[in-house]
């Protein structure tokens, strides 16, 4: 990664949170310990952040609250090549017509590009997706109501009554934090609260992650494998995982991401 790029994402995730420590940027950029912590000495010079004991803060911290987890501008340079391979076989399965709700997230957005040919109704809580699509497509879009987090490019309202009861999906098209034995993990309790609602609104859920949330965890459970339908990750699960979810009745899609465009492997849970 270009430094111009670590620098951009160092930036980023020091509005995110009141310390970022070298490991945390290590992981987010996958640069050495040594090559951060001279990023961060060089930026400290610029007084662009500051430099503290382990880590760096932000010179002027965000006052506002924001929901856990990385914000989109950080995620979206993440695993690229196969969350467009996940979104990909994600579209495949939608036909011109079908009603379908697309959840917000850096995987779900990788959508939008296949999606430019198709004519669906879509009813989404993501401002970007919504956006591309109304710019680039013919599908029908509808917007849930609340407040739009910066961080996350989401939208999301704290009540019952809102637009999303009104709208049936045939499948729901989501990613999350973490994808374990206990179920869909998420950061965020108002994230919890929002993707619930919608889960409720749709026959089918498919979730897409890319095999590295199967090593990650969090203290919430959205919902519990029994929920989730089908899973689209990448060709680097492992043989263990594949079989956990096969175990759980899944339907496991398997996206080729070095491979050619569109080129996936299915294969159903028993």
């Amino acid at each position: 990664m270009h430094e111009k790029e670590r620098h951009g994402i160092i930036l980023s995730a020091i509005q995110d949170r009141p310390v970022v420590t070298v490991a945390d940027l290590c992981a987010l950029t996958e640069a050495s310990e040594a090559t951060i912590r001279r990023d961060i000495a060089a930026l400290h010079l610029q007084k662009k952040l500051r430099r503290v004991r382990g880590g760096a803060e932000a010179i002027s911290p965000p006052t506002f609250v924001g929901l856990a987890g990385r914000p989109f501008a950080i995620n979206e340079t993440l695993h690229a090549a196969e969350k467009q391979a996940i979104a990909r076989a994600a579209v495949d399965l939608c036909k011109d017509g079908e009603s379908i709700i697309i959840n917000g997230g850096t995987t779900t957005f990788q959508m939008v590009h296949p999606l430019a040919s198709r004519r669906c109704q879509i009813f989404t809580n993501s401002f970007p997706i919504a956006e591309h699509l109304l710019k680039h497509s013919k599908n029908t879009i509808m917007l849930s109501g609340g407040a739009i987090y910066r961080e996350q490019n989401i939208i999301l309202s704290p009540f019952d009554n809102d637009v999303t009861r009104n709208f049936y999906a045939r499948r729901m098209f989501m990613g999350a934090q973490g994808l374990g034995p206990i179920g869909l993990m998420e950061a965020d309790p108002l994230l919890i609260q929002a993707e619930q609602k919608l889960i409720n609104q749709a026959d089918e859920l498919v979730v897409l992650v890319d095999s590295s949330k199967f090593e990650n965890r969090s203290s919430l459970v959205l919902c519990p494998l029994e929920r989730i339908d089908t899973v689209i990750t990448d060709d680097r699960i492992s043989d263990k995982t594949a079989a956990m979810l096969e175990g759980a009745d899944i339907t496991l899609i398997v996206a080729q991401s070095g491979g050619a465009r569109g080129e996936t492997d299915s294969q159903s849970g028993s």
